[in-house]
Parts: structure tokens; sequence; C-alpha cells
């Protein structure tokens, strides 16, 4: 028989588990922002909470998922019957399902991200973690064990992709099942604990209808985004971490069309057909290995594409991407991050410095000038809400400086007493190039939403 029970003596007495009741009761300032919490979720955590006291987590390596639902439901039911919960035979065998699932999955984080209502989970240290809900960060109730049960969940995580995170290796990104990002770091980098960033995907991915009910972007400016991609223009997003860049890149591409992503750390959710995904891959053990984004986009080029979208360039891959995009793969489109469009041009510069190929700076600027055609400006504001808040068009060369002008724009007027952002989307009066191009792959945009009176409240 085997036993996975610690030693009488050896639970941790330290920082005894919230009880049922108190831990409601430490959630009763977030009542008016989430849904009514389920009472067997918090049941089922609280239990799992009690069983890392209880048992030796080093023994669950050596045994089936048999044996340990075995034992774990002697415990389960002992735990039960000294807090007097009433369950039925089914509740009951639901129950230790549950926590099994719990302990062979990601252990306290499995109740955060099973909440829909949590979009970022941060975890600084074993013993203090955060999540953002509707754009706000809160405190959660959820803790680790210690630092190396938090340990034992992240190198869950990143084995889980094939990567490692060690000493040697104290940082990596990696993701989740579903497509969640992950980013760890580890001491000795982490000074205070490890550290573990998880941005979650929506079960359902938001949509372009979505993002224009909720305000991000007005309705007159989402069919100029349509007739943008579907005219087939190269387009470059750019924005702030979490600012909702990766939802912008596949609106509206045809399902027709065979699409290669190309990505760090996967996480693009395309709802199209005909998706290649590329994900680069980490230097071994050994220093070997290592498939970088530069490769790929190379790759990519072999692979027949009508569009590729590199999530994020950060390095010398942004002069293939913009090679890829001038040599017949229009409607490419890849993100940078930014805090305006002239600044992402910028960036996109410097990145060509960085491909080891010695080029006059006029002559990136003319290979960016050439090969991008539309900047789309998102950012997070100070109420949570991402917007697009600037449509760009860029028109070529004067001298040395690449031109730009500004299609739309969000003004932001004021602050709300509840802290939302008051503002309006209007435009400039600037008549696009693309139009001409829109027209020819049959978009039609009425000539008014460009007059600069226009105003999308």
């Amino acid at each position: 028989m085997w036993q996975i029970r610690k030693p009488q003596g050896h639970a941790n007495e330290e920082r005894p588990t919230p009880s049922l009741a108190e831990r409601q009761l430490m959630s009763v300032g977030d009542a008016g922002a989430f849904a009514k919490r389920d009472v067997h979720t918090d049941l089922k955590v609280e239990l799992h909470q009690r069983l890392l006291d209880l048992i030796n987590l080093s023994a669950l390596d050596s045994m089936s998922r048999e044996q340990i639902k075995d034992e774990v439901g002697e415990i389960v039911e002992e735990e039960l019957a000294k807090q007097n919960h009433a369950l039925n035979l089914a509740e009951r065998r639901r129950l230790v399902d549950d926590v099994l699932d719990e302990l062979l999955g990601l252990g306290p984080l499995e109740p955060l991200l099973k909440d829909a209502t949590i979009t970022d989970i941060l975890v600084n240290g074993h013993d203090n973690v955060f999540v953002e809900r509707f754009g706000s960060l809160e405190q959660s109730p959820v803790r680790f064990k210690d630092e190396r049960h938090l340990l034992r969940i992240i190198q869950k995580i990143v084995s889980a992709v094939g990567r490692r995170v060690d000493e040697s290796s104290p940082m990596v990104d990696a993701r989740l099942a579903d497509g969640s990002r992950v980013n760890a770091v580890v001491p000795p980098l982490a000074i205070d604990g490890s550290l573990l960033s998880i941005r979650k995907f929506a079960k359902v991915p938001i949509s372009m209808a979505r993002l224009v009910e909720i305000g991000s972007i007005p309705e007159p400016v989402s069919e100029v985004l349509r007739a943008i991609v579907a005219s087939r223009r190269n387009v470059l997003i750019s924005g702030g971490t979490g600012s909702g860049k990766t939802t912008l890149l596949s609106a509206f591409i045809d399902n027709r069309e065979r699409i290669v992503t190309i990505e760090d750390s996967a996480e693009l959710q395309l709802q199209q057909e005909h998706v290649a995904r590329l994900e680069t891959r980490p230097a071994n053990i050994e220093g070997r290995g290592e498939i970088t984004q530069r490769e790929l986009v190379k790759n990519a080029l072999r692979m027949r594409p009508d569009r590729i979208i590199v999530g994020e360039v950060r390095a010398g891959e942004a002069f293939d991407m913009l090679q890829a995009m001038n040599t017949g793969h229009d409607g490419s489109m890849t993100t940078v991050h930014a805090n305006t469009a002239r600044d992402a041009l910028s960036r996109v510069e410097q990145m060509i410095g960085m491909s080891g190929i010695d080029m006059p700076a006029r002559s990136s600027r003319a290979q960016i000038a050439s090969a991008i055609n539309v900047v789309v400006q998102v950012a997070r504001l100070s109420d949570g809400r991402r917007r697009l808040v600037s449509l760009a068009e860029l028109t070529g060369m004067e001298g040395d400086v690449i031109t730009m002008q500004e299609i739309f724009r969000f003004r932001q007027t004021g602050i709300s007493a509840d802290g939302g952002v008051i503002g309006r989307f209007e435009a400039t009066g600037i008549r696009p190039r693309f139009l001409e191009q829109a027209v020819a792959y049959g978009q039609t945009l009425s000539s008014d939403l460009f007059r600069p009176e226009t105003r999308f409240e």
C-alpha cells in the first residue's frame, strides 16, 4: 500500500489554511465586481490547501493516478467528516476527482485558471498572488505552500513545452495547454522568490464585434480596418504590454488564405481554417539547437504563405519581415512594443541594425516606407480598457524622413467619477491613399468617414 501521508507533526502549523467562511469574508469586498462564488469550487480549494499540509508531494511522481485517487479519497473523507460537510456519494466522488486534478495539475493556480473573470495571474513569491479582473489588479487569497511548491508548479508548466528553468537558465517563456502565455523568473534573478506571470486566453476569443460593443473601436473605424486587411495592406500593430495587439491581428482575414504565424511563445488564436503555426526553440542545456524567429521567417517564405504574421518583432527578424513584405507577401502583419506610431517606426529601424547587415539609415527607412502601409496604435488606458488610439498611413519618404499621415485618433477629454476614461474618436480630415486599393478589392468606404468634423462617440 502506497503512503502519501506525512508523519504526524510534519504538517505546516505556522500558517493555517483559511476556512471556507473566512475566505468568503475575504472576498466580500469584491462581490460587486464578479459573479457569485461557486461553493463547490471554494470547498475544493480549501481541501486542496489542507492536503498540501498532509501529503508528501514528492511521492506523487512515483504513483499512478488510481493509486493517488484511492489515498486522496480517504483523506478527503476524513476532512469532510471533521468539517461536518454533508455531501452525497456522487458529490464526494466529484470532489475527489477535482482535488486530484489540482494535485496533478497546477495546484493553487487551478481555480484562478478556471475563473473566466480573471485575465492575468501574477505570482510574486509563494505567498503573494495578484489577479487582474476587468482591468484592475487585486490581491488573491490563493497561496502556495512554500517556495519549493511554487517551483514545482513552474517546472511542470515549462517542461510540458520542452523548456527548462533553473539557476543556469532562470528566465523562461512558455504556454499552457489552452495557449495562455506564461513567463517565469526564478532565483537568483528573482530576489524575493520566484515570479510567475500568466496571461490567460479567453475560452472564446474576442471578436471585432465584441471590441466594437465594449467601445474599444468605433464600428465605422472597424470597417476601415476590414478594408485595410481585405485589400492586403501590410500592417504594423504597435502598443504597450497588455494593450491587446494580438487581438487585432487576425481580424477580417479571409478563410481561404494560407497564414503562417511565427512566435516566440505561441499565443495567437486565429480562427481561420488554414493556419500553419511556428514557434521558436531555445538552446538546450548544452547551448545547442536554438531556432530563432529570424530563421523561422526565412523558412516561412518556402511554405507558400498568403500572409505571414510575426507575433512580435524584437531584433534582426524585422529585416527579414520587411523583405517578405516587399517581395510579394502583401497583407502580412507584425507587432512591436512602442508608445506611438512614430516610435514604432524608430524601433523597427533599430531592429534592422540588429540584423548584422551594414545598411545606411536612409536605406533602412526606405525599406520601412516601402514595406509597411499602415500603423495601428493600440493602448491600454488608465481605466484598464484597451482601445485603438491611432490609425496612420505611411506615404513615402521626404529626404531622410518617413512621411506618415494620421487618419483617425482617440482624443481623451477627462476622467469620470468612477475612474473611466472619457473621450471620443475623431477623423483628422485626411483621405487615405489606400482607398483606391480598397476599391480594387471590392471594399467601398464612404468619404464622409474621413471628413474633419466626423466624431465617433
